[in-house]
């Protein structure tokens, strides 16, 4: 008994000892960053406690372990999208590029340093303006460029030496609407109008009106045409638009 009790106290020392260095030895895993759909997905992600190294500490160990983080886990770096800017629709400046001018337009010439020559000039029945210095200009069928390329070459033969001229209209020949309408004349033309718009202009139709469709005169620079056209049908400048009378 005295030798049992004598080698008991040693070996609980020693079995004392072994689990205590266990212990020490084991350490469990600390858990860095949002462990939420992505740690269902590909796992909970581990990483070794942080340790306060005078520059952040822990917040700053996130933060590292944030930002090194892979794409697959959801916390790729934001890119800016790219930013794309759409041209301007054009407007009525686009469509007096193309325009064809004619008898009752009225035009603004602008001659650069010239406040004599710039001026409103109407368009005449001979389809020409009269300007001071270079007299009459044909106009009839140019564009607006075209007439201010033709402008500048008569003022450099003989009495500017650069000119620069700019063509722009003020307003349009006007339009004619004739037939069942409640007052059939002569209006002035608005951009982008229709044979709609021309018979509200003119105060809609009268009780005896063929109004599914109409005839619109159009003249250009290969010769006036004569077409059946429904409402919506855009117009020109000039055009001429008959409302016909039903027959029942």
């Amino acid at each position: 008994m005295p030798v049992a009790r004598a080698l008991r106290l040693p070996i609980t020392a020693v079995v004392a000892a072994l689990a205590l260095s266990g212990c020490m030895s084991t350490s469990g895993p600390v858990a860095v960053g949002p462990q939420g759909v992505d740690a269902v997905t590909y796992g909970p992600v581990y990483a070794p406690a942080p340790v306060a190294d005078g520059g952040g500490g822990a917040i700053s160990a996130l933060r590292s372990a944030f930002a090194s983080a892979s794409p697959g886990y959801g916390y790729a770096a934001p890119v800016a999208a790219p930013v794309v800017y759409a041209a301007a629709p054009g407007g009525p400046a686009g469509y007096d590029n193309s325009y064809h001018l004619g008898p009752g337009d009225k035009l603004r010439v602008v001659v650069y340093g010239q406040e004599g020559l710039t001026n409103s000039y109407a368009i005449d029945a001979a389809g020409a303006i009269t300007m001071p210095l270079i007299g009459s200009v044909p106009a009839r069928g140019r564009t607006p460029a075209g007439l201010a390329g033709d402008i500048s070459a008569r003022l450099r033969n003989g009495f500017i030496r650069e000119p620069s001229v700019a063509v722009e209209i003020e307003s349009y020949r006007p339009f004619f609407i004739l037939g069942e309408v409640q007052a059939p004349g002569q209006y002035p033309y608005v951009p982008n109008m229709t044979v709609e718009s021309a018979v509200a202009i003119a105060g809609g139709f009268s009780p005896r009106a063929k109004r599914d469709s109409v005839t619109l005169t159009h003249t250009d620079a290969s010769g006036a045409g004569r077409f059946v056209v429904p409402l919506g049908t855009p117009m020109s400048p000039g055009d001429t638009v008959f409302v016909g009378e039903r027959w029942f």
